[in-house]
């Protein structure tokens, strides 16, 4: 998982460096509404509020959207959006999971089977490749927070199960049902955490060439790009090589 985890990061970066600010900000805002409708509207009662919040907060949203966001939900107003989660193979076999969050689930889906033909891969049914993921909780904390020692150590005590260290950040994993737990047990040693949420998390990885990767990462891209789409997860894994090229650039 280091392999993709990496990956991931780098995207990351350069979104942040390439894309639209309003539309990361229209979707953190959907989130937020979302979870504060669901339950209550107090980030310490609602454990997936509070995870919307340091999303929001991680790339830097102005605190007036966040609290408009919350009181969009409060006031009634809030439009109803549809959680749906897609399920798809991309190029080489790769298995995909996309979670959306949409008012019209006949546009999204065109949308997302558009991106997987387009890629070279196709959408399937739900529960297509779900079964090579498991469900788990996710915290994730600046690297600046500690070593990958005592980050791995902290987090074996607070409950976690596997920790991935690199040079931006530690990633933590740990049972979905002990996410909230894990995480106010961390935070109280390294403070507030960029991410606590739950994420879909590969059971093994499948090792791509970089033609494929290219490819994989295109289909990514264009499901990103979408208004309605939340996340993306992959089992694929990439080269070293791949990595280090996208990280000089």
């Amino acid at each position: 998982m280091a392999g993709h985890s990496q990956f991931k990061n780098i995207m990351h970066r350069k979104g942040k460096q390439d894309a639209v600010r309003s539309k990361l900000f229209s979707k953190l805002g959907r989130e937020i509404t979302v979870a504060a409708r669901l339950g209550m509207p107090d980030p310490n009662l609602n454990p997936r509020l509070r995870a919307a919040i340091l999303a929001a907060r991680a790339e830097n949203m102005p605190k007036d959207n966040i609290e408009r966001a919350i009181k969009k939900a409060s006031g009634g107003d809030s439009d109803n959006y549809e959680e749906i989660r897609y399920e798809g193979y991309g190029p080489a076999g790769t298995a995909v999971i996309v979670e959306a969050m949409t008012d019209n689930r006949n546009r999204t889906a065109s949308d997302v089977r558009s991106y997987f033909t387009k890629a070279g891969g196709n959408l399937a049914e739900t529960g297509a490749v779900s079964f090579m993921f498991d469900r788990m909780g996710f915290i994730e904390f600046a690297a600046s927070v500690g070593d990958g020692d005592s980050v791995l150590e902290a987090a074996i005590e607070a409950g976690a199960d596997d920790v991935i260290s690199n040079d931006d950040t530690h990633e933590i994993y740990c049972e979905q049902g002990s996410l909230a737990a894990v995480s106010k047990a961390l935070e109280a040693t390294f403070g507030e955490p960029r991410a606590s949420k739950l994420v879909w998390k590969a059971q093994n990885d499948i090792a791509v060439d970089d033609e494929a990767a290219e490819k994989v990462m295109r289909l990514i891209e264009l499901l990103e790009d979408n208004d309605d789409v939340q996340n993306v997860y992959t089992n694929a894994q990439f080269s070293d090589a791949l990595l280090a090229k996208l990280s000089a650039d």
